[in-house]
């Protein structure tokens, strides 16, 4: 009885270290595939961000004019030529909700992955919010005074010529 019982448990170790092995060789391929989700996350949203910006009129050789692109566009204008958050996309506009109530602290992108709805524990979503809050820094509606943490402007002081930065 007891040859049997060692085998059993001999047979239980092997099929141990089996798993193991094979849980190690999926968590290697859900990095790499992850990895491979988050650049093509960003080549999206930087797709479609020079879309938007493709608006001028380009003259083509031959004298055709191109075709406006056709889909979804999320295009973020500069702060300076809209007149109030509400031209940015329900998505943007979110963001901006989220910096807003973070105050100071600033909103990072983490946080940021978790207002949009995204699952903030995968990396891919976490950079995917990390590069719309870029976007929106590159364009005037928030500013990263600190690294990783995007916040509101400040708003534009009347006395802001003032010696000492007083008001």
């Amino acid at each position: 009885m007891r040859a049997v019982l060692e085998a059993r448990q001999k047979a239980a170790a092997v099929r141990v270290e089996e798993l193991e092995a094979e849980l190690e060789r999926v968590r290697a391929a859900l990095v790499e595939a992850e990895e491979v989700l988050r650049c093509r996350v960003i080549g999206l949203e930087q797709y479609l961000e020079a879309l938007a910006e493709a608006d001028v009129p380009a003259v083509v050789a031959g004298g055709v004019p191109p075709r406006k692109p056709v889909g979804p566009r999320r295009a973020v204008p500069h702060r300076q030529d809209a007149a109030g958050a509400e031209v940015l996309s329900v998505d943007y506009q979110a963001l901006m909700a989220a910096a807003a109530e973070a105050g100071s602290d600033g909103l990072g992108a983490r946080r940021a992955a978790v207002v949009l709805g995204w699952d903030s524990a995968l990396a891919s979503r976490v950079e995917g919010a990390r590069a719309r809050l870029k976007r929106l820094v590159e364009r005037g509606w928030l500013v990263e005074e600190k690294p990783g943490r995007f916040t509101l402007p400040a708003p534009e002081q009347s006395g802001a010529g003032r010696p000492g930065g007083g008001s």
